[in-house]
């Protein structure tokens, strides 16, 4: 089968790759010439693992090709995907739909009878009628189907996502969708894969209320982790304890520096936006979000309490180990590190960093921060090591080194990596998350 994939994001190329490597011919469009030219030269527009030698295998294999022609490419898809951003919209919060509506139009007078058009892109509801109109509006008068098929995609786990997920949802209204969506995904029939059909607005709601829900598990151990603090107990043995209740589970129980990326903050926020548009309040959701901006200057605060103060933190050094919103990625999409850094900056206090992916995307985005070349580097001089990220090259810091060119003996651990006996042990003045 041949697949048209619009968008050669990170959802788009992930999704490519991985359809080509189950055997369907996949061309991935996109407008950017330099992205198109790149990915031709096979570079990276992301990091991801695995994903460059899934693409230069399948590329090789003649299975996979990249394009700036939407219309050429067209010819002869059978499933058309949408995958192209869909970032907050300026003011309110609600999805930025502009994109996934001009693809619509663009497709319409070129789309060809018995194709699937499927909005891969995370989009509220609703979405999909509004492309079903744009498209017989643009004259198409044989028989097409538009279908919802969202995405559960985790940066740095991706590849694995797709091949082996844990369900498979499509929202068609109609059979003739359904059959084309299930001969795009019968190579994973062998995997048991569950496919999960429901009506088109159902899917597209699914989406936004599992991130929504697993954003909620987040926040709620991270206020957990507060009262800890308080109280004298442990998160992470609230947070065991709690987990092993299978109605609850143990996953997005870890008490942290906040949520980022690329999904949830979006979707958190566009999900409000959808209920206040049908009158529907989602005041869970909507503490959610306030928790966790307020969260992430917490735990700049956090820092400069650990410096003695703020007035004692002014002019001395942090040095931040990690930017990225978690590992194996380079997105810094509305990462915690941003805020930290920034909140440490207002409080006159010099910030470098080192971020095994990040620090290109990061520059730009946090100028003041000294980026340095290796995580030692990084602290040298420093009067505080902050652990922000859970990259393994971080889950084994060489204390010792530290400590000889480190300036101060703070150590500030946001993602609960360490064994605070162990750090203390080796002569640092230790804080964590939840610990008293």
């Amino acid at each position: 089968m041949k697949i048209a994939m619009v968008g050669a994001g990170y959802v788009g190329l992930v999704s490519g790759a991985c359809f080509a490597d189950f055997g369907h011919e996949v061309v991935c469009i996109d407008k950017d010439p330099e992205k198109i030219a790149r990915l031709n030269a096979g570079k990276m527009p992301i990091f991801e693992p695995g994903l460059e030698e899934l693409v230069e295998s399948n590329v090789r294999g003649g299975r996979l090709s990249f394009s700036t022609d939407l219309t050429a490419s067209l010819a002869g898809a059978c499933a058309i995907f949408i995958a192209v951003g869909t970032p907050s919209r300026r003011g309110d919060g609600h999805a930025d739909l502009s994109f996934v509506y001009a693809v619509a139009q663009e497709i319409g007078p070129h789309l060809e009878a018995n194709a699937v058009v499927v909005t891969k892109s995370t989009v509220p509801v609703g979405t999909g009628d509004e492309v079903e109109r744009i498209l017989r509006e643009s004259g198409v008068q044989h028989r097409f189907a538009v279908v919802s098929n969202p995405e559960f995609l985790r940066e740095g786990a991706a590849i694995g996502d797709f091949k082996r997920p844990d369900r498979i949802v499509i929202g068609a209204d109609d059979e003739f969708g359904r059959q084309i969506m299930r001969e795009v995904y019968r190579p994973l029939f062998l995997n048991q894969a569950p496919l999960l059909f429901t009506s088109r607005r159902s899917a597209e709601l699914i989406k936004y209320a599992a991130n929504a829900f697993l954003a909620t598990k987040i926040m709620f151990i991270n206020e957990m982790a507060d009262l800890c603090e308080k109280v004298g107990a442990d998160v992470q043995d609230v947070s065991r304890g709690i987990g092993l209740d299978n109605r609850i589970g143990s996953k997005f129980l870890h008490a942290g520096p906040g949520y980022g990326g690329s999904c949830f903050p979006k979707d958190t926020l566009a999900l409000l936006k959808t209920a206040e548009d049908y009158d529907s309040p989602t005041r869970i959701v909507e503490a959610v979000v306030k928790a966790n901006d307020s969260r992430k200057r917490a735990m700049g605060r956090k820092v400069i309490e650990a410096l003695g103060g703020i007035d004692e933190a002014r002019g001395k050094r942090a040095a931040l180990l990690g930017l990225t919103f978690k590992p194996n990625t380079d997105d810094m999409r509305d990462s915690p590190s941003l805020a930290i850094a920034q909140t440490l900056i207002d409080a006159g206090v010099e910030v470098t960093a080192y971020d095994p992916e990040g620090m290109d995307l990061a520059a730009p985005m946090l100028p003041e921060v000294g980026m340095k070349p290796d995580l030692y580097a990084a602290v040298e001089g420093a009067d505080a090591v902050v652990l922000v990220t859970e990259w393994d090259a971080f889950r084994a810091l060489d204390f010792r080194r530290i400590a000889q060119t480190a300036r101060g003996k703070a150590f500030i651990d946001l993602r609960n990596v360490y064994d605070p006996a162990v750090v203390r042990a080796a002569g640092f003045d230790y804080t964590s998350i939840g610990r008293a």
